[in-house]
């Protein structure tokens, strides 16, 4: 019996050992995607800058600066730059016990971080309480992990990164292709892919022929095209159904009730990702219970 069986058969002999693994994983890694989601697009303008020196012919700028990505410098508070401490890092109990502010400081620590942690162990538990230990559950954690970093990075930046939507769409299809963690046949993540992809090329294209202005961006294509590759051909109706009409409600109530501007664009990244989840975890329910609605 392999390591990965031995485990696999413990947690189902032990349900609520499985269902409180997945809960403290999901809570690590939403302090992860935290970082992720404030440090990505700053390594993303870093690139875009050195690109556009070496475009002009400009020299590079000098190497003075320390390392920034993912892993390096050690976290520390957005106010004073104090570094943080092993014991402040704990997802969700240390924001309660520093009462949401800075230890040194004092000044507000953003409620993003506790709702980021809160929100990744909730999608993690839901999928070990849905899909019982498996691979199936494990690869449902890596879907909503990269969909909560995509969404909120989308929402704060208007960015989809392609480090993100990119490898989520061949995880898709590799998963398909093997068969592990879904029940997605390859022809059909490739045909969701395909449609995914030219659907929102085409709006895109249409909208922009036909009003001269760009209504959303390549990444939102990226992200479709990858979200097919996960759930197939078939819910990519669903998808697009329940994407537009939350970004619909969210988007009329923003203009109404807190006076958007209109000309802002709002994206579309965080309704794409949200309708990808609710179609993966009640798609066919929906779709049984439009259809039934409909039989007479």
């Amino acid at each position: 019996m392999t390591l990965l069986a031995t485990w696999a058969a413990f947690f189902t002999e032990y349900p609520a050992v499985w269902l409180g693994f997945a809960f403290i994983l999901g809570l690590l890694i939403g302090s992860f995607l935290n970082v992720v989601i404030h440090r990505l697009p700053r390594m993303m303008q870093a690139e875009w800058h050195r690109d556009c020196r070496e475009l002009l012919e400009l020299p590079p700028e000098p190497d003075t600066a320390s390392p920034f990505n993912l892993l390096h410098p050690r976290s520390a508070c957005p106010h004073c730059q104090t570094p943080i401490k092993s014991w402040q890092n704990i997802p969700l109990i240390s924001w309660l016990l520093l009462r949401g502010k800075c230890a040194q400081c004092g000044h507000a620590i953003s409620m993003q971080y506790p709702l980021i942690e809160l929100l990744s162990g909730g999608l993690t538990l839901l999928a070990a309480w849905q899909f019982g230990p498996g691979a199936t559950a494990v690869a449902v954690w890596v879907l909503g992990w990269v969909l909560i970093a995509a969404a909120i990075i989308d929402l704060k930046t208007t960015l989809l990164p392609d480090v993100l939507t990119l490898p989520l769409l061949w995880l898709g299809l590799l998963l398909a292709l093997t068969g592990i963690g879904t029940t997605v046949t390859l022809k059909d993540a490739v045909l969701g892919a395909m449609v995914g992809y030219l659907s929102l090329w085409s709006i895109y294209w249409l909208f922009k022929l036909t009003t001269g202005r760009e209504g959303m961006g390549y990444g939102d294509f990226k992200l479709l095209a990858a979200l097919g590759a996960w759930l197939g051909w078939h819910q990519l109706p669903l998808v697009l159904l329940l994407s537009a009409g939350v970004g619909a409600v969210i988007g009329i109530g923003m203009i109404l009730f807190l006076k958007h501007d209109k000309r802002i664009p709002i994206p579309f990244g965080p309704y794409l990702a949200s309708a990808g989840l609710l179609a993966y975890y009640l798609g066919m329910p929906i779709l049984d219970l439009y259809l039934g609605a409909h039989r007479f």
